[in-house]
């Protein structure tokens, strides 16, 4: 029992490293993101990511978690909504605010993003939140606002934030419906259960790329974009998230998320991006209030499938 509830020293290392592997994979699909919808499109881009990535999430899911696929298949109208809102929904908004905004831009309103959880854990699932998580917040969201308004809150109306920025308040708000609709119901094995959602969306989206037609990269840069995004942000990271979870508390996992933040905008100032005071204040009190308002959750750990 002692084993179980507190992994060796090497286990909980690996576990950090693997936590380090995911989020910096999903800091990648923001980075590469902007340089594959470019060149496709957001839909078309979110067909060919899942297109590519199911086959071996199959594979994966079979051997490591050896699911009985007749059980979990009995949820497919509850996977099949997590999928559209999801694994379709936040992509399609990431991948469309990726065309007016900039890469860190959205990573930094995308950190408000567990906060946001817990406001609607507080609303939809009767969780509790004390003073800590309410100041937080709060924290969190002068925070977002201050980067949406470019440092210019009070003046907001006059000069309104790109569309944008709005499109990816409408991603997280989409990731917080899936997260909160992912804690109902029966608890299926998560790599299995992100393949299939992955498979919905597949479906779902064929006829769009009927109708409007598919668009593939059109250079090696969009190709192997696109490559990254199949295979890391929609495999390696959510194995390796997986894997960490068994290794790491699940608060300090929560926490981790923020490095997706700070992964990207490393990367903007090594590839010379450019960016802003107001960004770089706004990410300060984002990351600041999302860590304030941590909580140490008791149940099992909220789904991700970036």
């Amino acid at each position: 029992m002692t084993e179980i509830a507190r992994p060796p020293a090497a286990g909980r290392t690996f576990g950090y490293l693997a936590l380090v592997g995911a989020t910096l994979s999903w800091a990648g699909n923001y980075l590469l993101g902007v340089i594959a919808v470019a060149e496709t499109d957001p839909v078309s881009l979110t067909w060919l990511r899942w297109l590519l990535a199911v086959v071996p999430l199959f594979v994966i899911a079979q051997v490591v978690e050896r699911p009985d696929w007749r059980a979990i298949l009995r949820s497919w109208p509850r996977l099949l909504v997590l999928g559209l809102i999801g694994v379709a929904g936040y992509n399609l908004l990431l991948y469309a605010a990726l065309d007016t905004e900039t890469p860190f831009q959205l990573s930094l309103i995308n950190a408000f993003n567990p906060a946001l959880i817990a406001i609607a854990a507080v609303l939809f699932l009767g969780a509790r939140l004390g003073w800590r998580g309410i100041g937080g917040i709060l924290l969190a969201f002068a925070g977002v606002f201050w980067i949406i308004s470019g440092g210019q809150p009070l003046t907001i109306l006059d000069h309104p934030p790109k569309i944008g920025s709005l499109v990816m308040v409408g991603a997280i708000v989409a990731w917080t419906a899936y997260t909160i609709i992912g804690r109902t119901g029966p608890r299926l094995p998560p790599i299995s259960a992100v393949a299939i959602q992955g498979t919905f969306v597949v479906l779902a989206l064929t006829p769009f790329v009927l109708a409007q037609g598919l668009r593939l990269p059109e250079t090696a840069a969009g190709g192997w974009s696109l490559a990254y995004i199949a295979v890391f942000p929609s495999i390696a990271s959510y194995v390796l998230w997986n894997y960490a979870l068994q290794r790491v508390p699940p608060a300090q996992a929560g926490v981790s998320l923020n490095l997706i933040t700070v992964f990207t905008a490393i990367a903007t100032v090594a590839l010379g991006m450019p960016f802003t005071a107001p960004q770089i204040l706004g990410g300060v009190l984002v990351l600041a209030g999302v860590v304030l308002a941590q909580e140490r959750p008791k149940g099992p750990a909220l789904p991700l499938a970036r």
